[in-house]
């Protein structure tokens, strides 16, 4: 869960113009600013008044569907199009992308002794497909916002090829996983609901004008909502293991920016791009890790999704600041 589908635009559509307004700023600022504390409130209450939403799991692959149908009517032509003028360094974003942070979920899990429930779920936040926040960070820190959409875009629409195949390859030594089904869930609350907003977006986009400075709100307050369904559904076990699941997910975070952004200046792509790159690779759709973990593991295996849905956004706005501080070369 995160801004992840906070969707990048309108916010990042005007990253690309150099001219982007004072107000446009503003507006990204706050996404990122008023995101987590929102997250952090549901979560709250989740935890302290965990009774009031039992029942409330069966809403959460719905809830998910409607994310990504607002990523969805935020894709343009113009968003294929970026993918098309730089297969390169799209496909480095997203080679490096579900190479890194999987192969990091595994190490985080096995490095801090995790129980089985939380280590597949830490595993299954890191085999998710990028968040769009990651996009409205990537503006702010002065990234490569194009390619930054870019990378989000094609990792969401593969994320059904390669989700369960990279799940059942690491967790499976630490429960049962069922990557048929897991394909079936992805193809339905994710490609569809996705590819469902772009077609109402080609076909009435001039109708929806209006509309997309509200999604990122609706898309927040839909995670949110998410968060809360999640923590209350096992609030005495995250009482019991805060810690350790904190832990384990600033770890899996912050060398995922950090080997992102790495990964980008080996490859010589630059400064703006790999800026880009750091946020792609470690934030995640930990929306569809959460909806995913519930479904198919337990509500305990859903608490890094929770979590890492509050914390990336928090290291991401602090890593986009101090960026966008340090002087961008090209």
């Amino acid at each position: 869960m995160s801004t992840e589908r906070i969707s990048p635009k309108p916010a990042a559509a005007v990253a690309a113009d150099p001219a982007a307004s004072t107000a446009d700023v503003r507006t990204a600022r706050l996404a990122v600013t008023v995101f987590p504390l929102l997250v952090l409130a549901a979560g709250g209450v989740g935890l302290t008044a965990p009774s009031h939403f039992t029942g409330w799991a069966p809403a959460v692959p719905h809830l998910l569907g409607v994310v990504m149908f607002t990523m969805g009517l935020t894709l343009t032509a113009p968003d294929f199009r970026a993918v098309a003028r730089r297969p390169w360094a799209v496909g480095l974003g997203l080679i490096a992308h579900y190479v890194i942070m999987p192969g990091l979920g595994w190490l985080v899990a096995n490095a801090l002794d995790l129980p089985p429930q939380l280590a597949a779920g830490v595993i299954l936040v890191g085999c998710a497909p990028s968040g769009t926040a990651s996009n409205v960070v990537t503006y702010l820190a002065r990234g490569d916002v194009a390619l930054s959409v870019s990378v989000a875009t094609v990792s969401t629409l593969v994320a059904p090829l390669v989700t369960p195949p990279l799940t059942l390859l690491l967790a499976d030594r630490f429960l049962d996983v069922d990557a048929g089904a897991m394909v079936t869930d992805i193809l339905k609350t994710v490609l569809v609901p996705v590819l469902g907003g772009a077609l109402v977006r080609w076909l009435f986009g001039r109708y929806l004008d209006r509309v997309l400075r509200v999604l990122p709100w609706l898309s927040a307050l839909t995670v949110a909502v998410l968060v809360l369904i999640v923590v209350s559904g096992s609030a005495a076990r995250l009482k019991d293991a805060a810690g350790l699941v904190f832990l384990a997910v600033v770890l899996h975070n912050t060398l995922g920016l950090a080997l992102g952004y790495a990964a980008a200046r080996l490859a010589k792509l630059g400064t703006p791009a790999s800026r880009a790159m750091a946020f792609e690779v470690g934030m995640q759709n930990s929306g569809l890790a959460a909806s995913l973990a519930t479904a198919h593991f337990s509500p305990a295996a859903a608490l890094p999704a929770a979590v890492f849905s509050v914390w990336h956004n928090v290291s991401g706005a602090a890593v986009a600041a101090w960026m966008s501080r340090t002087r961008r070369e090209r």
